[in-house]
């Protein structure tokens, strides 16, 4: 902070006799006006110097990069890294999801306030030991008197009834631990849903480039036959023009895919906690199995779930936890009766051998009034009891509605799938013959481009048909409560015949 001190006029002023006398005011003067500002760290700046430029924070004493997730798989699956399975990835995403340790963590948690709650059955035992040195006045003709006292006790104390606080207290602590182990194993659940989620749209991706490849070698074949009519002089120029367009388009499009297969490929990276540059590849016969029908309906789907949900059994051991928590809220309107006790042995410089005492109380304590703060304490609690009946209630619908939205899902895109499988399969069909009249000369270029884009346009159906069926089984098998940690569904599927042709 800059200073200015005007000494010369100082001086001029009062003159020299008259400056050392005034040199300790001036001075104190000075520090005043120096007084620091806000404070900060040493080396850097409290706050930014004005309103309108950015705060520079200090240089990190040790900086570590930072990296944007693992570089490498483990050792296990490092050897087949270009082959991953659906299991070997949910076994990684379980390992390294953040939302996984976190709901560990409250599980964990949850068991240890749980042995904090037990430990009122049992008495508090606490040792001690004092030194005292005494020294009096001498006054009134008494003499100054210096004594040591010293020794050590014992306190103990004991709640022996208390009509039911404890055991309340207990209660209310188990179920919020099977809240949280319940609230893990949904957490787990949650993750595995992700990774199937990216994991099948990564695989359709993948398949949807391979039917456009397809469609762009057979846009090429195209456009060779147009070229070879134009020679032999049965065609225009206006039918290669058209046949190249398309040709360009099937290109664009595989182009276009190939970026999207990227993007998914990062999601799936980062899903299983990982950088989105990981060299992987899934399991080449992943998504090419038969699609069909599950053989549960829907209404013992709904009980399924109802009893296997883990998230409606986290929030069904809430609402037994605020139904404990009402004993505990009772329990402080009624009688209870404590042990106290204490014990020691003094040594004194009187009494250098030292002599043992103790107390022994049995206290029984009535509440009488507390302002009626125990009376609306207790029916707080009620009232959350209440409340979290009524969550319940409203989890029992919300979980009731997942399981029949993902069955008719379910239901509609094992119908699409074989829509699509038809449509392809006419479509097949159809550009078949189109190509095949045009090379005898008795089609036309825009018959043969209409049906290769029909073509095209079903083989991207099918592929669609097919994700969405992947994504809505094993949607149905999360809402019902039935996806394990392997990623696998827990519902019998009957294959539909058509698609078991198919592949």
């Amino acid at each position: 902070m800059p200073l200015t001190v005007r000494m010369p006029c100082m001086a001029r002023a009062f003159g020299p006799a008259r400056h050392s006398a005034w040199a300790g005011p001036l001075l104190l003067s000075c520090l005043l006006a120096c007084t620091p500002g806000l404070p900060g760290p040493s080396g850097v700046r409290p706050t930014a110097v004005r309103p309108d430029t950015l705060w520079v924070p200090p240089p990190p004493e040790n900086p570590v990069p930072e990296g944007v997730g693992r570089q490498a798989l483990p050792g296990d699956l490092a050897e087949r890294a270009q082959r991953l399975t659906l299991a070997d990835m949910v076994d990684v995403a379980l390992r390294n999801n953040p939302a996984t340790r976190l709901s560990w963590a409250q599980a964990r948690e949850a068991a240890a306030q749980y042995g904090v709650s037990r430990s009122a059955w049992f008495p508090t035992i606490d040792v001690s030991g004092t030194f005292t040195r005494l020294k009096t006045v001498a006054s009134q003709g008494r003499s100054a008197v210096k004594q040591n006292t010293y020794g050590p006790s014992v306190t103990a104390s004991w709640l022996l009834l208390d009509v039911g606080g404890r055991s309340g207290q207990i209660d209310a602590s188990a179920e919020a631990l099977y809240a949280a182990n319940w609230q893990h194993n949904a957490t787990i659940q949650n993750v595995v849903i992700h990774v199937d989620s990216a994991y099948f749209g990564y695989v359709a991706q993948r398949a949807l480039l391979e039917a456009q490849r397809a469609s762009l070698a057979e846009a090429d074949s195209n456009l060779a036959a147009a070229e070879e009519r134009r020679r032999v002089g049965v065609a225009t120029i206006a039918d290669v023009l058209q046949a190249r367009t398309a040709q360009a388009q099937a290109r664009l499009a595989m182009q276009q895919t190939g970026g999207s297969l990227q993007v998914a490929r990062g999601l799936l990276a980062q899903a299983l906690g990982y950088s989105p540059t990981l060299p992987y590849e899934v399991d080449s016969t992943a998504g090419t199995g038969p699609t069909g029908a599950v053989v549960m309906d829907v209404d013992s789907l709904i009980v399924t779930a109802m009893a296997s949900r883990p998230d409606l059994a986290a929030v069904r051991a809430q609402a037994r936890e605020a139904e404990a928590d009402i004993r505990v809220a009772r329990a402080g309107r009624l009688p209870s009766l404590n042990l106290a006790a204490t014990g020691g042995r003094t040594y004194t410089t009187t009494l250098p051998n030292g002599g043992n005492n103790y107390t022994l109380s049995l206290v029984l304590s009535l509440p009488v009034f507390s302002g009626f703060r125990a009376e609306y304490t207790e029916e707080a609690a009620r009232f959350r009891a209440d409340e979290a009946a009524a969550t319940l209630d409203l989890a029992r619908q919300a979980v009731a509605l997942q399981v029949f939205q993902s069955y008719y899902t379910l239901q509609t895109a094992a119908q699409q799938v074989r829509t699509a499988l038809d449509l392809a399969a006419s479509a097949s069909q159809s550009a078949d013959v189109a190509r095949g009249q045009y090379k005898a000369g008795v089609g036309s270029v825009l018959d043969l481009l209409t049906a290769q884009s029909a073509l095209a346009s079903a083989r991207s159906g099918l592929v669609q048909a097919r994700l969405a069926w992947y994504l809505a089984l094993a949607q149905l098998s999360h809402d019902a409560g039935l996806l394990d940690v392997r990623g696998e569904t827990g519902l019998q599927v009957i294959p539909d015949s058509t698609t078991v042709e198919s592949h």
